[in-house]
């Protein structure tokens, strides 16, 4: 079952913005990818730090204490020292509200 969790309005997340929005899954990290929205965990799998602070590159987060990088669109570990992919969230725009769903990872 779906358990959609409010993130902010459309308007506050354009292109290039993010987000991290506190769930009952932990701390998820909602990117504006060129007008596609992503939502990932924002935990890097390699030491449990935050992510969403770390420089994006194209499609990619990279962490910003030991530079390993994960794809935004589908969570896979790109670099060293991280290993462990991290979880997505579908999201999605209802009422103009950019919501993820913490359950359907």
């Amino acid at each position: 079952m779906a358990d959609w969790v409010a993130v902010c309005s459309v308007d506050a997340l354009p292109p290039g913005g993010r987000k991290v929005v506190e769930t009952d899954a932990g701390a998820v990290a909602v990117f504006n990818l060129e007008g596609v929205l992503y939502a990932i965990e924002d935990v890097c799998t390699h030491d449990g730090g935050e992510l969403a602070s770390g420089c994006v590159e194209g499609d990619q987060i990279i962490c910003p204490r030991h530079g390993a990088r994960f794809c935004i669109r589908n969570g896979k570990a790109l670099t060293p020292p991280a290993y462990e992919d991290i979880e997505c969230f579908p999201v999605r725009i209802k009422d103009g509200i950019v919501e993820v769903d913490i359950e359907g990872a």
